[in-house]
């Protein structure tokens, strides 16, 4: 093996930008990280609103530590039948899933490569895999966020960046509560073999990993947690 393929070292003081950390997935992922002593940027949606590629470009370029680890988390699941779907509704879910991801992306890589050390994850979801209906923009946002995942994982590979995908099943989160009535919560349950909904710190743990010196090989996956789910 040539030196330059050899994994490069993790920068002291690990700095991650977790997006989404105000509640569930994302803040277990930020309370983990943080656990571990990596600094965590935890922006607000006044200050980094993903709906806006103008706020994201505006944050990006404000003052603040490099980067080394990216968590795309947030995310919106707008709930309605496509033959309901408006033109705003539709672009709003692909801005927040996708296209705000995408340019945290592109930019913060770059600090990344340089320092030829970097953990991207992008947090997706088992419906960017099945269908369910009602929920097609999300649906569509999060596969193209897959496949961003393989597209970035192959150009970042060269200059010690991993990138990978974390694909959620059901997972006991506000988001989950106002998409869902509590009997349809425990009709989801009762379709996972395990008999239950994921906790976010069970999320939190794999993305740390993910995102860590102890990965030093796995990249450009679409990493399945779901109970047991789409085994079905």
């Amino acid at each position: 093996m040539s030196p330059a393929a050899l994994p490069s070292s993790p920068p002291a003081g690990r700095v991650a930008l977790v997006t989404g950390a105000a509640r569930g997935i994302g803040l277990a992922i930020a309370e983990a990280m943080r656990a571990q002593g990596t600094t965590v940027l935890s922006p607000s949606r006044a200050e980094l609103d993903l709906s806006s590629p103008d706020s994201v470009l505006a944050w990006l370029t404000r003052p603040r530590p490099s980067v080394d680890i990216l968590v795309n988390n947030a995310g919106e699941n707008p709930v309605g039948l496509i033959d309901g779907i408006d033109l705003d509704t539709w672009s709003r879910a692909l801005a927040v899933n996708l296209t705000g991801p995408m340019l945290l992306l592109q930019h913060l890589s770059r600090e990344m490569c340089s320092r030829r050390w970097g953990r991207i994850v992008n947090i997706s979801s088992c419906y960017s895999i099945v269908a369910r209906s009602g929920r097609a923009p999300y649906s569509a946002a999060k596969a193209g966020l897959n496949s961003l995942t393989r597209s970035a994982a192959l150009e970042f590979a060269p200059h010690g960046v991993l990138v990978n995908a974390v694909c959620p099943g059901f997972v006991e989160t506000d988001l989950t509560r106002s998409n869902n009535t509590p009997d349809q919560i425990s009709a989801l349950a009762a379709q996972v073999p395990i008999g239950r909904l994921a906790e976010p710190s069970e999320i939190a743990r794999l993305v740390v990993f993910l995102a860590s010196a102890d990965n030093t090989y796995l990249t450009g996956q679409t990493v399945v947690i779901d109970g047991g789910f789409l085994l079905q």
